[in-house]
């Protein structure tokens, strides 16, 4: 299977008394990064979560957000007793020895921390919810990560196929453009030297065509590129993670493409150059978004 290192998925799931909520979000990146944006009662699932991530994701900047909202309850609400009972001890302690003060008025007490009992959660509760959430959540991840990885495969094997179409238009221009090229040097060394009064040495002006047709050959690079590209289809037949072998395949790829763009000498093979670098680059586009 192939995956994208973009990705998205959201779950909920309802406990007693509220509903948890988690998101997952996958982007590009050399390495495996995570985030986490937790809830303070659920920091404790960190550790987890993050084991669980680590074991089926690769690669990539993936954040996890994972939060609680509760049900609100209908009826009075609750006050701390003991909260209460402190705030008097404290109002009798000041006023003893500061008889000036005033008394506290209500909203002075209302407005005491922890004075009204606020709904909390035990995370030891949660923790069975929290796992099954997760395995949900990233299945969902994984399966948009390996949906947009298929696409992205499709369209870098067909770059591949196009690739090859060029090199097989160029495959047989070689010969006769060596044979021309050479064929013109000849005739130019052959005037060089008629315009000089020296005598043609037929040996010599043989063995400057056959230096000059070598360093304009560049069957070694076609045989490279249809090399490197067979690998392409190796790479994606195997699977895996695919992204890092991609890039230095990309790097090669283009390090021949700019070879037989430099050692042409037909402009119908300079052109085919420039296409394949061209699609090579759509490729190395698209590699980069896979794990």
């Amino acid at each position: 299977m192939i995956n994208s290192m973009t990705g998205y998925a959201a779950q909920t799931r309802r406990f007693a008394g509220g509903q948890l909520y988690m998101e997952l979000k996958g982007v590009n990146s050399r390495f495996l990064d995570l985030y986490f944006r937790l809830a303070d009662e659920l920091r404790m699932a960190e550790s987890g979560i993050r084991e669980h991530l680590a074991a089926r994701v690769k690669r990539g900047k993936v954040e996890c957000r994972l939060y609680f909202t509760l049900e609100k309850k209908t009826g009075a609400a609750a006050v701390d007793r003991t909260a209460l009972e402190k705030i008097r001890e404290i109002s009798d302690l000041v006023r003893a020895h500061l008889p000036e003060a005033g008394a506290l008025s209500l909203g002075d007490v209302l407005s005491w921390p922890a004075l009204l009992e606020s709904e909390t959660v035990e995370f030891d509760a949660l923790a069975p919810v929290i796992r099954e959430l997760l395995g949900a959540t990233l299945d969902e991840f994984i399966a948009a990560r390996a949906r947009e990885g298929e696409k992205l495969a499709a369209f870098i094997l067909e770059r591949g196929r196009q690739m090859r179409v060029v090199l097989s238009r160029v495959a047989p221009l070689i010969p006769a453009a060596q044979s021309a090229l050479g064929e013109k040097l000849r005739q130019r060394l052959d005037n060089a030297i008629s315009a000089c009064g020296a005598t043609i040495d037929e040996s010599r002006v043989l063995q400057e065509v056959a230096l000059f047709a070598a360093r304009i050959d560049v069957d070694e690079e076609l045989s490279r590129l249809g090399a490197h590209l067979d690998e392409l289809e190796r790479i994606f037949t195997v699977g895996g993670a695919v992204g890092k072998r991609l890039d230095f395949l990309m790097q090669e790829l283009n390090r021949e493409a700019n070879t037989l763009s430099a050692k042409s000498a037909h402009a119908e093979i300079t052109q085919a150059a420039m296409e394949l670098k061209l699609l090579i680059e759509q490729m190395r586009e698209q590699a980069q978004n896979l794990e």
